[in-house]
């Protein structure tokens, strides 16, 4: 197909909407709330190929304060696949997200097995690989150092996010952690946040993400919190396995496999302290 026809421009709201149910049908298994919180992060942050005003394929291109960039929820409608528009769909996100950051900043993506070696030739390394797993949610014993997130919190939050994420998302996170759907609970004792993890119900179960922790005790007690918030339901965590703590914990509780991805950058990686990475955020925006 002749994609000099079609017209790359930013997406409205109900446009990005569109994406995320198709993204829904595909069984991607966005949150109920995602639409409206990855769009608050970043309202610019969103494009799609046109052609006659037909929305037919986009995803986002999210910047962070222009220091970092995520690339996600990249797809096309199937009526339009194999005609080589995702792959120049893909290129023109990329370059228009590095117009949007300052010179020199890194994109982030998770990018599926299959399409690895395009993001390779489209100047993205691995960092790591993410697996994603599911357990049943049951009821465990309430630890009481584990306790609801008030927003008396943010500050300690936003500070462990940071170290983990590698960079600052203080608007992205005051949104998801308040967010109708999900529940976000701290690990706290004197006072000091030694971890948080937030779980937020989806079209099928409930995703643990992010889930940050000092060390596998305190991970261990923010995941059976989780858990015990969606009994009975299916419920996914994305673990880097690159952190063997993270590794052990799924194993401790018998959670099965479901797929992977990969975390590239393009450009240098952010340091982040990725041994207190039991959980990642998301696959759309990091």
């Amino acid at each position: 197909m002749n994609t000099d026809a079609l017209s790359f421009k930013p997406l409205t709201f109900d446009e990005f909407k569109t994406l995320v149910h198709w993204a829904a049908l595909e069984r991607w298994n966005p949150g109920l709330q995602d639409a409206e919180i990855f769009w608050a992060s970043d309202p610019d942050g969103f494009y799609g190929y046109f052609e006659n005003e037909k929305l037919i394929g986009g995803g986002s291109i999210v910047s962070y304060n222009g220091q970092f960039g995520f690339m996600g929820f990249f797809i096309v409608h199937p009526d339009y696949r194999s005609k080589g528009i995702g792959r120049t769909l893909w290129q023109q996100r990329r370059d228009t997200l590095l117009s949007r950051l300052q010179k020199g900043a890194t994109i982030g993506m998770d990018g599926v097995v299959a399409m690895q070696p395009f993001y390779q030739k489209g100047g993205f390394e691995i960092a790591y690989r993410d697996e994603r797993y599911e357990k049943t949610g049951s009821a465990y014993p309430m630890n009481p150092l584990v306790q609801m997130v008030t927003k008396n919190d943010f500050d300690a939050i936003s500070a462990l996010d940071l170290e983990c994420f590698g960079v600052a998302r203080s608007n992205f996170l005051s949104h998801w952690l308040k967010a109708s759907n999900a529940k976000a609970f701290k690990y706290s004792e004197n006072d000091n946040l030694h971890g948080f993890a937030v779980i937020r119900q989806c079209q099928t179960g409930y995703k643990i993400g992010p889930l940050f922790a000092e060390n596998e005790t305190v991970a261990k007690a923010l995941y059976e919190r989780c858990l015990t918030e969606a009994i009975d339901e299916p419920v996914y965590l994305d673990i880097p396995v690159c952190n063997e703590a993270a590794v052990n914990l799924i194993k401790q509780y018998q959670a099965s496999y479901v797929f992977e991805c990969a975390r590239m950058y393009y450009g240098k990686p952010p340091k982040t302290a990725i041994e207190k990475v039991f959980g990642i955020t998301s696959f759309e925006l990091g």
